[in-house]
């Protein structure tokens, strides 16, 4: 079965630029000093955004990222023209010296929906020892004090891996006091410098998504995972035996999303990707229509089509809804339709197979 998204994703990631004075130590990009020589011009961005308007209305979100996109001198001209096109515009800029109070209010005056910032420690210490600048954490508070002031919207990217584990909590806390409007908790992917980082437990991520659906409760703010497609599995079940129709309701508007299905990335270089931490090439913007290629590519058709999953992933109930992290599959196994080794789950028709299997 063919999912919903078919025809148009509900997000398309714009990474503009891998340009970044950061070096943060599980950076997808693998983020460098300087640009790349080969990034689209300013007239292929253009032309870019046009591609991107046809695949018609609602037109999806379309999330500026890099990299640090400030890093393009052009990046407020195709902040503009993408507003003026209609598409709800995000922007995810680096916490460094260029993101400054006029740069914040510049982005709420040319009509940006919403900034997103990383925060990856509930201290200075904890947070710029993940991203490798003294500082940052300091920078990255005081841009959302900004963005506050301004009435700019705010998205808070936090990493889940063995050295963010156990401060999780106390993150989610902090957001809180922050008043923030959105809260992504992101799962390791094993891929760019990601790959070097400590990741955590199946188990141990049962335990975490398990507390994001009891915080989720009393949090002032939106918690969405990224990469962790069974919190689907987690909150359906248990908004399902509370009788949580609110809940549920919500979580029906991400079923189905992940890398592929409703989610295409276009690299610095003009690269489409299903999805910035599924990394395989299938085409490019300079020479390819990316409505076309979205549509229609076989492993776009593959990866929304949940029936074509392999393992545990292929077998499980749950697997329209969830679908697991094709980006993890593919960095662990090197097959973008196997199993998500991060979910301990086991399917009931793989309970069966097993129960079968010791009682033959």
């Amino acid at each position: 079965m063919e999912h919903k998204f078919a025809s148009a994703p509900m997000l398309v990631y714009w990474e503009v630029t891998r340009a970044c004075e950061l070096a943060c130590r599980h950076c997808r990009a693998e983020a460098q000093p300087h640009r790349h020589p080969l990034e689209l011009t300013t007239e292929e961005g253009f032309r870019l955004l046009e591609q991107l308007r046809a695949f018609g209305d609602p037109p999806p979100h379309i999330v500026f990222t890099g990299g640090d996109p400030l890093k393009r001198p052009d990046l407020f001209d195709w902040l503009r023209r993408s507003v003026e096109l209609g598409f709800l515009t995000a922007i995810t800029p680096s916490g460094t010296y260029a993101l400054t109070k006029d740069v914040v209010r510049r982005f709420k005056e040319v009509g940006v929906w919403m900034m997103s910032v990383s925060l990856d420690g509930s201290t200075a210490e904890r947070h710029d020892a993940i991203r490798q600048v003294p500082g940052t954490f300091d920078k990255t508070i005081q841009a959302i004090r900004w963005a506050k002031e301004v009435g700019l919207p705010l998205q808070i990217n936090t990493l889940v891996c063995a050295e963010t584990y156990d401060d999780i909590p106390n993150i989610g806390r902090l957001l809180a006091e922050l008043e923030v409007e959105r809260w992504s908790v992101f799962f390791l992917v094993p891929t760019g410098r990601g790959a070097v980082l400590g990741d955590i437990t199946p188990e141990q991520s049962e335990v975490l998504l398990n507390w994001l659906y009891d915080f989720s409760k009393e949090a002032p703010f939106v918690i969405k995972t990224t990469e962790a497609h069974h919190y689907r599995r987690i909150a359906f079940t248990r908004a399902r035996s509370e009788g949580n129709e609110r809940t549920l309701r919500g979580l029906k508007r991400g079923f189905g999303i992940r890398d592929g299905a409703g989610i295409m990335f276009i690299s610095h270089i003009g690269e489409i990707y299903p999805a910035g931490f599924l990394p395989i090439t299938v085409a490019n913007v300079r020479t390819h229509d990316p409505v076309d290629v979205y549509r229609n590519d076989p492993l776009f058709r593959s990866l929304r089509d949940a029936d074509t999953y392999e393992g545990k992933c292929g077998v499980c109930e749950f697997r329209h809804i969830c679908g697991g992290s094709r980006a993890r599959a593919f960095a662990v196994t090197g097959n973008p339709l196997g199993s998500d080794p991060l979910c301990p789950y086991i399917p009931e028709r793989a309970r069966a197979d097993i129960s079968a299997a010791v009682s033959a």
